[in-house]
């Protein structure tokens, strides 16, 4: 186990036995640009191009230590970027769950495509990436147990509270807080609010 993931659970940061699996065997390093790969194991964003950056190992393990996300389950993963987010979230999935990356910027979905597959996720049907804009979601495979979006949006986007299942659950961006959202009728969502947290802007078009 790396010297990040032991310090990111020893400071209390990563806490679920299957989200530790994955950052263990999921390394920072094959989704960062070449010149940062020294910088891989730092628990700081680092820039991927086009103005975007893979986000801090920190926030990650929060994101997805509020997500919960499931064996089996179907995960939309809004702002892919360079690809960690999906290459983790599909280990958790595992071959029974799928996981939609949508990156708008075309030459990052193919640098995320790529290195997800490194772990032979895209190969395997597990992970599936469009360039497409974010915050309209991606209705085709709608509904999803869990959305989860790594950039900040200055509210939550309609098109994805109605592509999340009843019961299921979203981490977003808003605002410099991390919500976390749980659907619990089709226009009733419990939300919890966690402030301090600096995201690139969700880009829409």
């Amino acid at each position: 186990m790396s010297k990040l993931v032991n310090q990111l659970i020893e400071d209390g940061y990563l806490k679920t036995s299957l989200i530790i699996d994955a950052f263990s065997e999921i390394s920072r390093i094959e989704f960062v640009r070449e010149e940062f790969e020294l910088e891989a194991e730092a628990n700081v964003a680092l820039p991927i191009g086009q103005g975007q950056t893979i986000s801090q190992p920190l926030t990650v393990a929060v994101m997805l230590e509020l997500l919960e996300p499931q064996p089996g389950h179907k995960i939309l993963d809004v702002g892919s970027g360079s690809g960690w987010t999906t290459a983790l979230l599909s280990y958790i999935v595992g071959e029974k769950g799928r996981v939609i990356a949508l990156e708008i910027k075309k030459a990052l979905k193919e640098f995320g495509e790529k290195n997800v597959d490194k772990f032979g996720y895209v190969k395997n049907g597990i992970a599936k990436f469009y360039a497409a804009d974010g915050s309209k979601g991606f209705p085709n495979e709608a509904p999803y147990d869990r959305i989860l979006v790594s950039a900040e949006a200055s509210e939550v986007p309609e098109a994805l509270k109605r592509q999340l299942k009843i019961e299921g659950k979203m981490v977003i961006p808003v605002k410099n807080s991390l919500w976390y959202l749980k659907k619990k009728g089709e226009n009733d969502f419990y939300k919890e609010e966690y402030p301090g947290f600096a995201f690139v802007p969700l880009v829409t078009g």
